[in-house]
């Protein structure tokens, strides 16, 4: 089958995906970086279940992938596709055997699926009542300790003041009842976890646009108490109002960011790090992917970062995989990343259409 496909191909000179470009990736001394899988186009969110399948969300034609690994190698031997049609599934949530999916207004939840992956089931609607606009429509979303759902509403819009509909982070019940909010006047997160031990909720925001090149700053938040609000529309990055939506307001009237990720990085899914396969540095640190700029004059982010803590301070930012951009051409965007149980760590890649896996051997 793969050989036919060259053949036509070939005739009809439509060019293949590239293969991500791994020698081009720089990680620090011990670690290694290997293809997982390069069969999933626009891979987004991952997700784990409980037999060992890694699920992923995309906005590839409204496809979720399973991958699985029979072999246990550390490459998926399987790719299947268990949904397809949806509106922009790019979130993906385990809990109880059961996949729960976001699809803009709508979550939907793919029962007892790793026992049905050959002939999944169809997918049943949770809740239809989010909002409609695709303008930071696609959700990441994530089960907390509490056993609830997690889910962000972003501002549809780059920069407005959008009212208590959006701009917020909110949580319900597995059956989709039971709606709460969280967190306010957040842009739009795509990635957020518990750390464990505290159970304190983190979060990344995408700050706005069209403030140059140089600001606002992406920002990475802690909660800390209830309904807290981070500033969006009115202050950006803890200390900078906004232009418009700024006046009469103050920016010490909001919830500042724990750190400012740099401006335009486009911060993406984070995850805190429980193994014990890294060395010891890395252990309860946040390791975020970067997306990278879309309109900055020299490219920001294209990497993924790993925010070393001692409990809640920062005690250093610093690059853990670089090189998915050079010389202002992007070849990868990270978009999530997810620890397994054997301590290396996957990463997603939308634009490759890939998920890679990091390991470290000294």
């Amino acid at each position: 089958m793969r050989a036919l496909l060259s053949l036509l191909l070939v005739l009809f000179a439509l060019p293949a995906a590239a293969a991500p470009a791994l020698d081009r990736l720089k990680l620090p001394p011990g670690f290694h970086v290997a293809v997982y899988s390069d069969q999933v186009p626009n891979a987004r969110e991952i997700a784990l279940g409980a037999k060992g399948t890694v699920f992923v969300g995309s906005n590839d034609a409204g496809k979720v992938y399973a991958l699985t690994d029979g072999n246990g190698d550390g490459v998926a031997d399987r790719v299947r596709v268990i949904a397809s049609g949806l509106q922009l599934p790019v979130g993906v949530a385990f809990r109880d055997g059961d996949l729960y999916v976001s699809a803009v207004s709508r979550i939907y939840v793919l029962r007892d699926i790793e026992n049905h992956l050959d002939a999944p089931p169809q997918p049943e609607v949770v809740t239809d009542r989010l909002p409609t606009e695709t303008h930071h429509g696609w959700k990441f979303i994530a089960f907390g300790p509490d056993g609830k759902l997690y889910v962000p509403v972003g501002a549809p819009c780059n920069i407005c003041d959008p009212g208590p509909d959006h701009a917020k982070l909110l949580r319900m019940n597995p059956d989709g009842g039971g709606w709460q909010d969280v967190a306010r006047g957040i842009r739009n997160t795509v990635g957020f976890d518990w750390q464990p031990g505290t159970k304190q909720l983190w979060f990344t925001d995408n700050g706005r646009d069209m403030l140059g090149d140089d600001r606002p700053s992406d920002e990475l938040n802690r909660v800390t108490k209830p309904d807290e609000h981070f500033g969006y529309p009115y202050c950006h990055q803890g200390d900078t109002l906004d232009p418009e939506f700024g006046k009469g307001k103050r920016c010490q009237d909001y919830t500042p960011p724990v750190l400012k990720l740099g401006a335009h990085v486009a911060a993406l899914g984070m995850r805190f790090y429980t193994g014990s396969q890294f060395p010891a540095r890395y252990r309860g640190a946040i390791f975020v992917a970067e997306h990278g700029s879309w309109n900055r004059t020299q490219k920001s982010g294209y990497r993924v970062m790993a925010v070393r803590l001692d409990g809640a301070k920062v005690v250093a930012y610093e690059p853990f995989i670089t090189g998915f951009e050079q010389d202002e051409k992007a070849w990868g965007r990270p978009a999530d990343v997810q620890p397994l149980p054997d301590g290396s760590l996957l990463v997603s890649d939308d634009l490759a259409g890939a998920v890679y896996r990091v390991t470290y051997r000294p």
